[in-house]
């Protein structure tokens, strides 16, 4: 993946969750569980894209 493409979705994340933040109005520990879960999501596709760990297709849970 071209370096341009992974900041402009980095950037889109952000501004999506800056807009959830901002104007949908909800209980602040939703928003921080919101927010965790994102950052967790974004760490775990970025340490795939530069193949840090492996494939995140080969996971499979349960049988």
């Amino acid at each position: 993946m071209p370096l341009i493409q992974l900041v402009i979705v980095l950037v889109v994340v952000g501004l999506i969750l800056w807009v959830i933040n901002s104007y949908i109005p909800m209980q602040s520990t939703i928003k921080r569980i919101l927010n965790v879960v994102v950052v967790i999501v974004v760490i775990i596709w970025l340490l795939s894209v530069f193949g840090l760990i492996g494939n995140l297709t080969s996971i499979r849970i349960g049988k």
